[in-house]
């Protein structure tokens, strides 16, 4: 009796060790995404998922089980958010042919590794902006460790209306196309619109996402074209604002863009052929750009390649991919308000990263760009109390790189540490 007394203490003073392991990073530069100031030589204390201490110098571990980690080298700053991420794949010539023939596993085991190597790359964070519906049960699969990948605020499936960009019908042979509604994301009405909410957070979306235009990708010749009316924005808006959901809106063309404005939309992804007057109603609105300039490069450059594209994509393609750059230089000159966000699944992920150097060459200075990837991030996702900052009772999102990445920010694209939730993932 007394030793299975003795075992059972034992066994719990082992639990009680293991449970309270933590982390000392030992940080030569950690970046300041508030002020934009360097902190030189801090330890970070890690316990668990939250950062609970950070104190001047190189501070030696309590505890045995406790562990250092040598950042004495780097620059330290806060896992990265991409707002505008497409988890499940990765656009490919084969990608018209592959939603006939994939299926949900097929799928599933494609976005689990799109997963891994945008985390891998040091985004902690992604709003994944549509799907088939699987980038639901990834979100699920990853916060419960079954499979390693970034914190995903997902859409599940994007809204769209019959024959818009976003209905899943969209160029097929007609014998297949149906008649989708609100279930599968398409909508003709405010009615259906509500609908289409609420079936989004029956099934677990996050976040609401509608194709208020055209698109380049869809197999449909206007790119650009409104395909939303104001009544049923808002009546997408005003529903999600019942389930304390974030909206977003593609959107190419200017009319489609003023419609999600004045809609209540609060992010504008791509925003291609936005005007002056429309950037003014941007910051009326306190609406946010997502510019996506890796997106736009891909698509141009791969206009070029013989075959990747259907025809009636090409003339698409070579349009938008260099009107997105001057367009975004126009909107931050004139003070829009910027999110980051890259539209990774149409270009591989994992580089997300470089959309940091499109932004710099655009005009945007290094530190704004860096603060749009993470406090502005955090705040629009609703965690900014949580995630954004290397701060106290934060969470233990923590990246680091070899050099300075307001003076070289390309150095964000070679991340060499990433803890996500206080376990490492990179080092």
């Amino acid at each position: 009796m007394k030793s299975n007394f003795l075992l059972v203490l034992a066994t719990l003073f082992i639990f009680s060790s293991a449970s309270s392991q933590e982390y000392y990073l030992h940080c030569g530069k950690i970046l300041n995404t508030q002020s934009g100031k360097e902190l030189s030589n801090q330890t970070i204390i890690v316990s668990k998922n939250k950062i609970t201490k950070i104190q001047d110098g190189f501070i030696s571990k309590a505890n045995s089980q406790d562990i250092e980690i040598d950042l004495k080298n780097k620059y330290v700053l806060p896992g990265l958010i991409d707002l505008h991420v497409h988890i499940e794949g990765q656009h490919d010539s084969d990608s018209y042919m592959s939603k006939y023939i994939d299926n949900e596993a097929d799928i599933a085991f494609q976005a689990v590794g799109c997963a891994e190597v945008t985390l891998l790359a040091g985004f902690t964070t992604v709003r994944d902006l549509g799907g088939t519906g699987v980038n639901i049960s990834l979100r699920n699969a990853i916060n419960k460790g079954i499979v390693k990948g970034p914190r995903i605020f997902t859409a599940g499936k994007a809204i769209s209306t019959t024959g818009g960009h976003a209905d899943p019908t969209n160029g097929s042979n007609r014998k297949l196309v149906g008649d989708p509604g609100p279930h599968e994301g398409v909508i003709n009405s405010p009615e259906e619109a509500v609908k289409a909410v609420r079936e989004r957070y029956k099934e677990g979306a996050d976040v609401i996402k509608i194709t208020a235009t055209g698109g380049v990708l869809s197999v449909a010749k206007n790119g650009k074209n409104p395909q939303f009316s104001i009544d049923e924005i808002k009546a997408i808006t005003t529903t999600a604002k019942d389930y304390n959901m974030l909206t977003a809106a593609h959107a190419h063309g200017d009319e489609g863009i003023q419609r999600a404005i004045l809609g209540g939309i609060k992010t504008i992804e791509h925003g291609t052929f936005m005007s002056e007057e429309t950037m003014e109603l941007m910051k009326k609105y306190d609406a946010y750009l997502v510019p996506t300039l890796s997106a736009g490069k891909e698509v141009e450059k791969n206009a070029e390649i013989d075959g990747f594209y259907p025809d009636i994509i090409v003339p698409k393609a070579r349009e938008i991919g260099p009107k997105l750059k001057s367009t975004f230089a126009k909107a931050y000159k004139k003070g829009v308000k910027i999110a980051f966000g890259t539209d990774a699944g149409v270009f591989p992920h994992g580089i997300n990263a470089k959309e940091f150097g499109y932004m710099v060459e655009a005009g945007m200075p290094p530190l704004e760009a860096i603060q749009s990837a993470t406090i502005t991030n955090a705040m629009l996702l609703g965690i900014g109390d949580q995630a954004g900052q290397i701060k106290e009772n934060f969470l233990a999102d923590i990246i680091a790189v070899d050099e300075n990445p307001v003076s070289t920010i390309r150095t964000l694209e070679k991340v060499v540490f990433v803890m996500k939730d206080g376990k490492i993932y990179k080092n």
